[in-house]
């Protein structure tokens, strides 16, 4: 009894010793202070995470223009100024969806639909022959292999592979694409452990998004990961950084070397007990160049992660290129280490647009793609991939396009493409004002300049019908080469050769060019402001 006396005039006494403390201070002063220092410990929380994920420069310059925002007149002047470069970079777009359908016609068009779609069709951009990739199949779309996946589609528009009972037609079309597949790439070898599997996706991206939330749930049941971190080098595809937003894993971009291929030895600085995947492609998307997927092969048999390679571009190209003696290294399930792969069928598979498959080294990795519902009132319900209900047209596409072509037809792809990848190379090494980026290893061929604006160089190539791709770190445009250029490659040179002469001549932006715009956005230090750009621009643009 006498303790409990004891410990409630201890209590009582230091109470009247605060009271009596903070009398002497304004009561609004007392309730303002906490919420201040809370504020600030929340400011400053934010900062040493950002500081962690980006480094103090990047927190750095985030803090700056987050506090300059603050100003109301500094802000309305940023935003102005940035809906400026939206509409510079949407180039009129707004005024393009004036007078498009918002509603239902009251009488339906019936067969004259098509009639609609004809006229609508008429005013796309002339693609054929100039667009860096976009276009993988030969020809023109009304003529031969476009025919032939057009009307196989149209055969099994009405079905869906997740009735598998209903359908058993296209069910079997993705097990035999996702089977030749799966060949071309080392399953047929015993290096592979002879349970490659796998599934089609809607592209590379969707394939890409599968194999890293597998990867993810894999090593959860494997080494019991709950904070998931993943390695890519900074030329890994963008798909990668979608699937760290999708997934909440902590992603870490890892610059590449001297020959713009993934550092291996920086990878592995950044592997640690949450580590969950590594990346590498053959080839990248920016420089056509393909990583040393049996260092990183190796790199993840010894750390126990996972190894995805990303071959949405170079699956239906690198194995055949290997057999007409080109000197591909290794890529695929023969090499040790290596988890899982995507594989586009929709490039130069030459199947129709919307067709991808991810492959996996066992059933036991594949396991953890699936979702799987037991507790719906609308049944058991069970699905391979991220889509429900997926278009059968599109797998027997894919299948019509593989068997009627076969290994001989591509092949035979193969040789005139990567001629042409060559012609190119060898026609940009005569334009002394261009250097060509790394050692390309395929059909993709960026260069860059350090006489000139390589951006200027593309407004004036957009101004002559053709369409590169705008790189970033260095600089650079570069040229997909499909079946589309093997006719036109001659011309290709010339334009671009006049192009460079063109802006040496008379160097600055041309009127309505975007090289301002990519080269303001390459040097704008706070990439939060650039986020913010593409993010309005796409709002007013879908």
């Amino acid at each position: 009894m006498e303790y409990f006396s004891s410990s409630s005039s201890v209590l009582i006494s230091s109470r009247n010793r605060v009271n009596s403390y903070l009398s002497e201070y304004e009561p609004i002063l007392l309730v303002v202070t906490p919420l201040l220092a809370l504020l600030i410990a929340s400011y400053l929380h934010s900062f040493l995470n950002h500081i962690q994920d980006k480094g103090f420069k990047s927190a750095f310059i985030r803090f700056f223009m987050n506090s300059i925002k603050l100003i109301p007149f500094a802000k309305n002047y940023i935003d102005a100024e940035k809906q400026k470069v939206v509409d510079k970079m949407q180039s009129g777009g707004k005024s393009k969806r004036d007078g498009w359908q918002t509603e239902l016609p009251k009488v339906g068009l019936g067969g004259h639909v098509i009639d609609k779609l004809r006229e609508e069709k008429e005013k796309d951009v002339a693609w054929q022959g100039k667009c860096s990739g976009t276009v993988y199949i030969g020809g023109n779309d009304s003529e031969r292999h476009f025919t032939l996946i057009n009307e196989a589609y149209s055969m099994f528009a009405h079905t869906n592979p997740l009735h598998q009972d209903v359908f058993q037609s296209v069910v079997r079309f993705e097990a035999e694409v996702v089977a030749m597949t799966a060949a071309l790439l080392g399953s047929k070898e015993k290096a592979s452990g002879g349970q490659i599997c796998g599934n089609m996706t809607s592209g590379g991206t969707e394939s890409i998004l599968l194999a890293v939330k597998t990867s993810r749930d894999y090593m959860r049941t494997k080494k019991g990961i709950r904070k998931p971190e993943m390695i890519i080098p900074e030329s890994a595809h963008s798909a990668y950084d979608k699937a760290a937003q999708y997934f909440n894993i902590k992603l870490w971009r890892v610059p590449v070397n001297k020959e713009f291929q993934a550092d291996v030895k920086a990878i592995r600085r950044f592997v640690n007990r949450n580590t969950i995947l590594i990346v590498g492609s053959a080839p990248g998307f920016p420089h056509g160049i393909i990583d040393p997927i049996e260092e990183l092969g190796e790199l993840a048999s010894n750390m126990g992660i996972c190894l995805h390679v990303d071959l949405c571009l170079g699956g239906f190209v690198l194995p055949f290129a290997r057999k007409l003696g080109y000197p591909i290294p290794p890529f695929d399930f023969s090499v040790e280490g290596v988890t899982s792969i995507s594989v586009d069928v929709h490039k130069y598979g030459l199947a129709p647009k919307g067709t991808s498959t991810v492959l996996y080294r066992n059933h036991e990795i594949r396991k953890h793609q699936f979702v799987a519902v037991t507790e719906w009132s609308g049944g058991l319900y069970i699905s391979p991939t991220i889509a429900g209900s997926r278009p059968g047209g599109l797998s027997a596409g894919a299948w019509a396009a593989m068997m009627s072509l076969g290994l001989e037809g591509y092949l035979q792809n193969t040789r005139e493409i990567m001629e042409v990848s060559k012609q190119i190379q060898r026609g940009i090494k005569e334009i002394p004002e261009l250097f060509i980026i790394g050692r390309p290893d395929m059909t993709i061929v960026a260069f860059g300049s350090n006489d000139l604006d390589i951006f200027e160089v593309n407004d004036i190539m957009s101004s002559n019908g053709w369409h590169l791709n705008a790189l970033q770190r260095p600089n650079s445009l570069h040229i997909c080469v499909t079946l589309q250029h093997v006719s036109v490659v001659e011309d290709f040179l010339r334009v671009l050769k006049e192009a460079v002469q063109t802006v040496k001549a008379n160097p600055g932006p041309i009127k309505g060019g975007m090289a301002p715009i990519y080269g303001a956005a390459g040097k704008m230090p706070d990439r939060g402001m650039v986020h913010d750009l593409l993010v309005d621009f796409m709002d007013s643009s879908c």
